[in-house]
């Protein structure tokens, strides 16, 4: 309930107590007694609101009023420190001619350091030539391709910018390389030209880049774009083809 509907009994009693006074001295000095106990106990009443304004105030806050995916992205964001662009030159030079095809940012897993299962026979282990960052700290994981369409999977400290995993995607079957070079035939447009066009309709800062198609069988790129102001993400749609914007969509959720 608000404080406003709490004020007239207070009122009240104060004009009581006056009338009383003005027609027996001795009723005045007892309404008196009784006014005070009352007003006292008025103001008991009354001062669970002014806690309850007290406790309510924070949710009006910036921070408090936002859910938990802008909370995530704003504590994620926040802690990297290399941007998209750095962490995808990195990638791509641990695959000799290796073209980026994905680059997300991401927590880092608990089994970072782990070696995959499933891998196919005489596929190598990970590559780990750094230590991982701690579990749940920011990394980039990047997607970098080969002329056959196979994926090497490049996992990279968002904060020093070291490679601390490289793997082949032991997931990978023949349908699955030749769908790749497809798109990479396809994509006229470098990651970095999808990027500029989606900035520019999107201001902020680029958490995922992914190359891929459309509903309409179109090439695409996505690229997702984070607002410091509010913390929403946009996926904007780039057409790989010829740089066009295809559509943007805000997640506030």
């Amino acid at each position: 309930m608000s404080s406003a509907r709490r004020l007239p009994p207070l009122r009240s009693l104060a004009v009581t107590g006056a009338l009383g006074a003005s027609v027996l001295l001795l009723t005045a000095c007892t309404n008196a007694d009784t006014n005070r106990s009352s007003v006292a106990e008025a103001a008991q009443t009354e001062s669970p609101s002014a806690t309850d304004t007290a406790s309510a105030s924070p949710s009006g806050s910036p921070s408090a009023s936002m859910n938990e995916d802008q909370t995530e992205r704003k504590e994620l964001v926040s802690a990297t420190k290399v941007t998209w662009d750095k962490a995808a030159d990195t990638a791509v030079k641990e695959v000799p001619e290796g073209k980026l095809v994905d680059l997300e940012l991401k927590r880092t897993e608990a089994d970072a350091t782990a070696s995959p299962t499933g891998s196919p026979t005489g596929s190598a282990s990970p590559s780990m030539p750094n230590p991982a960052p701690s579990e749940g700290a920011p990394e980039w994981e990047a997607k970098v391709a080969q002329s056959d369409g196979t994926l090497h999977r490049i996992d990279i400290d968002a904060v020093s910018g070291k490679v601390f995993r490289t793997m082949v995607d032991p997931d990978q079957d023949p349908d699955d390389k030749t769908q790749v070079t497809e798109w990479l035939d396809k994509a006229k447009q470098t990651p970095k030209q999808a990027v500029e066009a989606a900035t520019a309709k999107a201001k902020g800062t680029v958490t995922h880049v992914e190359l891929g198609d459309n509903d309409n069988q179109q090439v695409v790129w996505g690229v997702d774009v984070v607002d410091k102001g509010n913390w929403n993400k946009t996926t904007v749609e780039v057409d790989a083809a010829n740089g066009k914007v295809l559509s943007q969509k805000v997640d506030k959720d």
